[in-house]
């Protein structure tokens, strides 16, 4: 879905480095949008792209 926005967005393996994986393991996938979680475990294509337009 992130790919059919065409937004640009960074993808982040959280495997390996233990501060990511305390922070985010039970909330995958989480979506930040600016640095403010935005979706977690699921991401609605419409809710997504309004808050892209929303975001500075």
């Amino acid at each position: 879905m992130l790919d059919r926005v065409e937004a640009p967005y960074e993808a982040v393996d959280i495997g390996g480095d233990p501060e990511l994986e305390a922070r985010y393991r039970e909330w995958l996938p989480v979506v930040e949008i600016d640095g403010a979680r935005a979706f977690v475990y699921y991401v609605d294509e419409a809710a997504y792209r309004r808050k892209l337009s929303q975001a500075s």
